[in-house]
């Protein structure tokens, strides 16, 4: 039985069995990570992304074990995979089910720390590793490059936190954790596509000022477009009333239009994640109640299956991705140099989200009169902790920036590549 099941597990690896064998192997983990996850449900430090992780290491150790250290995969990473078909559930799924009216009275200052803390962390992570990897022989990187290393470690996953904490005990807290987190993958992402447009090479005041204006332009236009394509879609259904006839029309109708919302963004280059999460309040807003009961129950259920199983998938992936032989072949070269890079990378981390969570409470607290309003010190050094995880925005960012010259042979990529996922994995083990 072990000898087969290792010649089976080689023959996915090494691509001998066809494209369907492979597949149907994912899907077993993710029912694996399910099952597993359901199991240790009690246990509120480990969850479903942390189970989908060890199973991810374990499985492609088992690969690299029955391939001889050839190969750690059962699928190949494509940028299309994440970028259209895994991260927009996972998105419009948080502007679905965000709590609007605890969202829109901290509004400004979930605002303040999902937008304005993140372009504070942006920079320091960028600044920060731009001088401090002039110490290390890590191999060329450009200016693009840790600009947009700024935006992949900016971007937050507070998922894991959010299992733990309770929404009816501690709902002020709930609410600015949950929505920093979604403004600030959204920005995270503007700002990563922002300066991949930028000439980095001939810097000026005036290309800075067109830089800041892009900036606005996407987050603003974004934000618009993902409004007025909910609306439409509130409009539609409420005129032509299609729940009298069926029902599976207004659930079809629900789950595409948010995606049609996304796929316009990006064919207008603008921000198709930001455009997708306020599409997603919008239509939890008015398209919900627009519709029959029983369609409201099943979008709602539906949505959030997506996106769970979404979830699973990235950190199933970056599991085994993690044991990936030909990157750490290049590390390899320099062990010190990628440990030392991760521990750099980290440490800006944690300074990075404290330089902007402290001094944006003290400010946001002097505008509040009512002491129940206030963030009081230990609320936000656990706003700072809830912030400290990267996860799926963060993984799917670095891959897009970081393989597209080709990763397992520039040292400079793969040691960017490989630190990324060492600080989702430890971030998302050690602090969740």
């Amino acid at each position: 039985m072990d000898s087969y099941l290792g010649n089976t597990v080689m023959k996915l690896a090494l691509k001998e069995d066809p494209e369907e064998h492979r597949i149907a192997l994912f899907i077993l983990l993710l029912c694996a990570c399910i099952v597993i996850g359901h199991l240790l449900e009690k246990n509120r430090w480990i969850n479903e992304s942390v189970t989908a992780i060890f199973i991810g290491l374990f499985t492609g150790t088992l690969i690299l074990v029955t391939t001889k250290g050839r190969n750690s995969h059962i699928l190949v990473f494509s940028e299309d995979l994440f970028f259209i078909y895994v991260l927009p559930p996972i998105i419009f799924n948080a502007g679905f089910q965000v709590k609007k009216k605890q969202f829109f009275r901290n509004f400004l200052m979930i605002m303040l720390f999902g937008a304005v803390g993140t372009v504070i962390s942006f920079f320091i992570i960028s600044l920060g590793s731009l001088h401090l990897f002039k110490k290390f022989d890590i191999g060329f990187l450009d200016m693009g490059d840790y600009f947009a290393l700024g935006a992949i470690l900016s971007a937050t996953d507070s998922v894991c936190t959010l299992q733990v904490l309770n929404q009816d005990e501690t709902p002020l807290l709930y609410s600015l954790v949950f929505g920093e987190g979604v403004v600030n993958d959204a920005t995270s992402i503007v700002l990563f596509k922002a300066f991949q447009r930028f000439n980095l090479s001939d810097v000026t005041s005036s290309n800075a000022i067109q830089l800041l204006g892009n900036f606005f332009y996407l987050f603003f236009t974004s934000t618009l477009l993902g409004v007025i394509v909910g609306l439409s879609s509130a409009y539609i259904i409420k005129k032509l009333y299609f729940g009298r006839h069926s029902t599976d029309r207004e659930v079809a109708l629900m789950i595409l239009m948010p995606y049609l919302s996304y796929m316009l963004a990006e064919l207008c280059y603008l921000s198709g994640i930001l455009t997708m999460f306020f599409c997603g309040i919008v239509m939890s807003h008015y398209t919900w109640h627009n519709v029959t009961e029983s369609s409201r129950v099943t979008t709602k259920h539906t949505f959030a299956t997506f996106s769970f199983v979404s979830e699973i998938f990235i950190f199933l992936y970056v599991g085994m991705d993690a044991l990936d032989i030909e990157k750490w072949k290049v590390v390899g070269q320099r062990p010190w140099t990628s440990a030392g890079v991760s521990l750099i990378l980290l440490g800006l981390v944690l300074v990075a989200r404290a330089a902007f969570v402290f001094p944006l409470s003290f400010i946001s607290n002097l505008t509040r009169k009512s002491q129940t309003d206030k963030v009081g010190f230990k609320q936000q050094v656990t706003i700072w902790w809830a912030g400290l995880m990267r996860g799926a925005v963060s993984v799917a960012l670095a891959y897009n920036q970081f393989t597209r010259s080709g990763h397992t042979q520039l040292q400079g990529n793969a040691i960017m590549i490989t630190s990324t996922i060492t600080i989702v994995l430890v971030t998302n083990v050690v602090f969740a």
